[in-house]
Order: structure tokens, then sequence, then C-alpha cells
């Protein structure tokens, strides 16, 4: 089996801010009775290689000659810029089953959406699978053209799958359906009753502006207290 490889090596006892200054990222490595290791990254392989493994393709780290099966286990990103800035690998055992996240490819032709003019509602993208590593697939295609109807829709069990592979998620979980688009009346209906409330809230908000404007008497300051002398 062919796996990707990615060049890392050990951290030293610089910062992570340091480290990402370096064009690095700061990363762990742990699983299959390995020692709990620090690593770093140059941030353009591993970006690199993220995008082409995804969560289910095993990656060969390459540490100082050492050889590491893993997959990329979670990943943490800067909010702003949306770039990798953490990385937690999980070494696996070649011999034994693991479990997964396998995306979803969505192929072929619903006649509900084409005929019809549905549209297409994804419910999950990824499903979990154990199997092992050898066998882990890189995805998992699945057939819309079942799609016929507005009643139709997918299922977990209407996967097919590779021999060795199993899907853990429940078999009557929903994958994909056809949404029946909204007929002309409905959308009118819809905007009437929009409409309704947005005046409905004017109408209480004038109502409330005038009962404080009348409250303290008519047309004028509230009364004061005769001046004694």
């Amino acid at each position: 089996m062919k796996m990707l490889s990615l060049q890392t090596e050990a951290r030293t006892d610089s910062t992570a801010k340091t480290i990402r200054a370096d064009g690095k990222v700061p990363c762990v490595l742990y699983g299959n009775d390995v020692d709990h290791t620090q690593l770093a990254c140059d941030y353009s392989e591993l970006f690199r290689t993220y995008v082409k493994a995804g969560e289910s393709v095993l990656v060969e780290l390459d540490i100082a000659g050492k050889k590491v099966p893993v997959l990329f286990h979670e990943l943490q990103f800067e909010p702003v810029s949306d770039a990798i800035i953490h990385v937690d690998f999980f070494a696996v055992d070649m011999k034994k089953e693991i479990e997964a996240r396998v995306p979803l490819h969505f192929i072929g032709e619903s006649l509900a959406v084409k005929e019809l003019g549905g549209v297409m509602v994804t419910v999950m993208d990824h499903v979990s699978v154990k199997c092992l590593p050898t066998a882990l697939p890189s995805h998992l295609e699945v057939s819309i053209d079942k799609l016929e109807t507005f009643t139709d829709s997918i299922i977990v069990s209407d996967i097919t799958v590779p021999s060795g592979v199993v899907i853990s998620d429940d078999i009557e979980s929903m994958i994909a359906t056809v949404q029946e688009p909204r007929r002309e009346a409905e959308i009118e209906v819809a905007e009437a009753a929009e409409g309704e409330e947005v005046e409905g809230e004017e109408g209480e908000k004038t109502e409330g502006e005038e009962g404080e404007k009348t409250e303290g008497g008519e047309g004028g300051d509230a009364p004061s207290e005769e001046k004694k002398d």
C-alpha cells in the first residue's frame, strides 16, 4: 500500500509562536504505543499533504529517518486566515483495526432534481468506518440515481463499501434526499405573513409612543406644585 510521505522533525524548546514565525507548524504524535512526541512540520509541505490526505488517507511521517504511519487526527486553524496552526497525528498499528471518518462522493443524476426541479439536501458528507489501515478507503461513492421523487432518500445502508470495511454509523441514518421546490402561492403567503408581522410591530411601536406622549397630560408639561410664600 502506497502512503503519502511527510518530512518532519522533533521540536526543540522553541515556543509555538517561534515555530510558526519560522514557517513551520507545531505538531504532536501519539497513539499505537509510541511516545508522546512534539514535532514541527514545514507549513507548505504539511498543507499540501493534508489537502491530498484529509483524515482518511495514511501518511508516513519521516522523523529523522524513522518512518511512522499516521492519520491526521485533529487540526487547529487560525480563525481569521484559516491557516493551520497545530496538528495532532495518530500513529496506527498496521495490523489492528482503526476507526476513521471517510468523505462521501456523490455520483450519478437525480431525476427529482433534473426533471422535477427539486433541491438536493445532503444530510451527511462523511461516515465513520472500521477496518484495517491497509483497507481504509480515501472516500466512498454514493449514487443519487435512486432519488427519482420527493419521497425517495438515501440512507447509510445504501452505501456500497469495499471488502473488510464496516460503516459504524446507524444504517438507517439519512444521507441525502430531494426537497420539493416551493410553489409560487406558498411564497406569496409567506411574504404576506412576513409583511403583516412587520406592520404589527410598527403598530405596537406607534401605540406605545402615543401612550407615553399623553401620560403627562394633553399638550403640556405635568402640573407643578403652587409656590408658597
